[in-house]
């Protein structure tokens, strides 16, 4: 009896009541649904949204577009702050190598006593030759270039110029655009004694401005109409021959990180940012070349 009376209890519960398991059932189902992409939009959101500081010092050529790879970035990840500040490449490199930085900016390649970190490249920049908007001399061999920094070339009339006396200008020890520029143009010779050292990317355009007789180099992303860029052999300063290899005063511009440390999750977002269409999007819009190119 007692499993006839199951029986028939089965029986009455799919006859009679198995609509309302099956309500349940559907009920149950709907709600376990809502729930999981409840999780799952959750879970997108904790992906999405970070909260934390990135820290990156160096290079002052590489500053200009790190705060606004920064500011893009922000826009996007309004509880992560990325705090710039310069210094020079090789205050950057050190400061990757003890840890005092996320990023260290470095305007160059690095040196092979430069050990324990890695480069990144997040732009491509060339190096312009500058002069006073008013130089007549509108092209210079590379060569003389090298003359006119080493104290070979003093007089701008050597070089088609004016008779005016060659005022020099150059950057400081530890500047990663002074370790290219040197590599690139000076070689083994030395820079001339007479050279005016200027610490920043902004303080040697300014004297340049000021000076019809001067000659500086600085990065082409941070050249305005206040300097005029000279064409080297022929070749002008543009992205284009930049890429071509037609200019070749050019270098990188990495970020540096210690190789036995891992990145914090607000630091890998920003540098995947930087590398992605959107961040090389903002290096073309600020006059440097994609690393993509």
């Amino acid at each position: 009896m007692i499993m006839v009376l199951a029986a028939c209890g089965g029986d009455e519960s799919s006859a009679d009541g198995g609509g309302d398991t099956g309500e349940e059932e559907t009920e149950e189902s709907a709600d376990e649904g809502e729930e999981a992409a409840d999780n799952g939009e959750s879970n997108d959101n904790e992906a999405a949204s970070l909260e934390g500081d990135v820290t990156i010092t160096g290079s002052t050529s590489v500053q200009p577009l790190s705060e606004e790879l920064a500011a893009a970035f922000m826009e996007g990840q309004p509880d992560v702050r990325v705090e710039v500040s310069g210094g020079g490449s090789g205050a950057g490199v050190t400061a990757a190598q003890d840890g005092s930085a996320d990023y260290g900016a470095a305007s160059r390649e690095l040196e092979e006593d430069e050990t324990g970190v890695e480069a990144t490249p997040i732009a491509i920049d060339g190096i312009a030759i500058v002069t006073h908007p008013d130089n007549p001399v509108s092209d210079l061999a590379l060569e003389d270039v090298t003359d006119i920094y080493s104290g070979e070339i003093t007089n701008w009339s050597e070089v088609g110029g004016d008779d005016q006396d060659i005022v020099v200008v150059s950057r400081e020890d530890g500047s990663g655009t002074r370790d290219a520029f040197t590599d690139i143009v000076l070689g083994d010779e030395a820079l001339v004694d007479s050279a005016l050292i200027q610490n920043s990317t902004g303080a040697v355009s300014e004297s340049v401005a000021n000076d019809p007789n001067a000659i500086g180099y600085m990065s082409t992303g941070s050249m305005d109409d206040s300097v005029q860029g000279l064409a080297i052999d022929g070749a002008e300063p543009t992205d284009e021959n930049i890429s071509s290899g037609e200019y070749d005063v050019s270098r990188p511009f990495n970020y540096v990180t210690n190789e036995e440390e891992s990145s914090t999750e607000e630091a890998q977002a920003f540098l995947d940012f930087i590398l992605s269409d959107e961040g090389q999007e903002v290096v073309e819009d600020n006059d440097f070349i994609s690393v993509e190119e």
